[in-house]
């Protein structure tokens, strides 16, 4: 049985798919309209009852989130749509709001009825400005045909909603930071409590959502929470884009049940490039810990990847064959989180950037025997002791690939070198450019 189950995608195919008019003819808006025939209150429980779970990563109960609001006071309270898109491997939220930007705006409007809020604000990755530019027109749009704007429909819900464009930071992908950043300031983390719950954007209660957990909100509405759990598995409702990338023979967006596995996915798309084997993967962007194929069957839900020891997170899936060199794959990452670590605090600070320079020591034949202690105590040292998440997501591929290929990491540091080669493992032909040498302070 196809295990597809095209609900956020269903008109991604559709003439013109990002215009108002398409979206309502394919039964676009309805959601809002359902909505705002009931109580705020009740679409809340709605959601609730689905078991909707946030789809930014970290999979918390999203009716719940909404209901930690405190009472109103009279004072405003806000929306804020996370689109900040940016880890190594994710890349759902980019083409739903390419592909569907008022499905999202529905969503906008449903959750802020829901939660008494009447200036919601999405606050897109800036680099990707042809979204960007996107989501401004279908603003626009729903302006224009009442969906947004004053009495909404004859209802007497006000909403305006503003599209706001960050400045391209991986840590504005952390709620506080892309708070602090949405008013203005640096984007760093914020020490917590306060929650944005009770004091968010402009220290007011605040809900931030990550774009398809909003995006889900219409269709959850429209069709019921029953309709929704019919999905998924039980404590893991309902449906999720799956994005697979790498060495897969027909990569892109598979919209699925959660529970769905890797060997399911990877059927549909074709099986590994040349008939190759599977190496490692990613389950959830490159913040989570490896798997192998060993892992082919592990469903993918919250609480069955977690067992096996990993996080589903986003549902990046980043699928290895075993011409990669499992080292140079972890040290373009770690290039990646040393250069997106705010600063903020020192473990992260620090820890990243010398993680990064011992890879490249090792992937350059300049290891020593004692390098991996090294990186395992480094990462001992972040974990747990970061402001945010970033430091300790940049442990996961450290610590996980010393864990399931030691020998490889032993082959670059007792043959002086890499193994592998590199541009047997690309996806286009290329000359590989000669890696810059490491920093060897530390190397006795």
């Amino acid at each position: 049985m196809d295990p597809l189950t095209p609900i956020l995608s269903e008109t991604w195919d559709a003439d013109r798919s990002w215009t108002l008019d398409a979206y309502v003819a394919g039964g676009g808006w309805k959601g809002l309209a359902k909505a705002l025939a009931q109580p705020p209150a009740d679409v809340v429980q709605v959601v609730k009852d689905s078991g909707l779970r946030g789809r930014g990563g970290a999979g918390f109960p999203t009716g719940m989130k909404w209901g930690f609001l405190p009472a109103p006071d009279g004072g405003p309270r806000y929306l804020v749509v996370n689109a900040d898109e940016s880890e190594p491997g994710t890349c759902k939220d980019i083409p739903l709001m390419l592909a569907s930007p008022q499905l999202l705006i529905e969503g906008v409007a449903i959750t802020s009825y829901a939660i008494g809020c009447d200036h919601a604000f999405i606050y897109v990755r800036g680099e990707v400005l042809h979204v960007y530019r996107r989501l401004l027109r279908a603003v626009e749009e729903a302006y224009a045909a009442g969906y947004l704007g004053k009495d909404i429909q004859g209802s007497g819900f006000d909403l305006d909603v503003t599209v706001h464009a960050g400045a391209g930071a991986y840590i504005c992908g952390e709620e506080t930071a892309l708070l602090d950043s949405l008013e203005g300031l640096r984007g760093q983390p914020r020490l917590k409590p306060p929650f944005p719950a009770v004091a968010g954007l402009y220290a007011r209660p605040t809900v931030v959502n990550n774009v398809e957990s909003v995006a889900s909100v219409p269709a959850i509405v429209t069709e019921g929470a029953d309709w929704f759990k019919s999905m998924g598995t039980e404590r893991s409702a309902g449906h999720g884009l799956f994005s697979l990338s790498g060495h897969v023979v027909r990569p892109g967006q598979y919209e699925a049940p959660l529970g769905v596995t890797l060997r399911e996915l990877l059927d549909m798309a074709g099986g590994i490039r040349g008939g190759n084997r599977l190496k490692f993967w990613t389950p959830g962007g490159s913040s989570t810990p490896l798997f192998t194929d060993a892992h082919l069957d592990t469903p993918l839900d919250y609480e069955s990847v977690a067992a096996a020891g990993s996080m589903l997170g986003t549902r990046a899936l980043q699928i290895f064959d075993e011409t990669t060199c499992v080292v140079r794959a972890v040290s373009r990452w770690m290039d990646f989180y040393a250069h997106e670590s705010c600063g903020k605090c020192t473990p992260c600070r620090e820890g990243t950037y010398w993680l990064k320079q011992i890879l490249r020591r090792i992937e350059t034949g300049s290891g020593t025997e004692g390098d991996l202690d090294v990186l395992l105590d480094t990462c001992d040292n972040i974990l747990g002791r970061a402001f945010c998440a970033l430091g300790d997501g940049a442990t996961s591929p450290v610590t996980s690939s010393i864990a399931l290929f030691r020998e490889e990491f032993e082959a670059h540091i007792t043959g002086r070198g890499c193994p592998f080669d590199p541009s047997a493992a690309a996806l286009f032909d290329y000359t590989p450019r000669r890696a810059p040498q490491a920093l060897t302070a530390g190397a006795h």
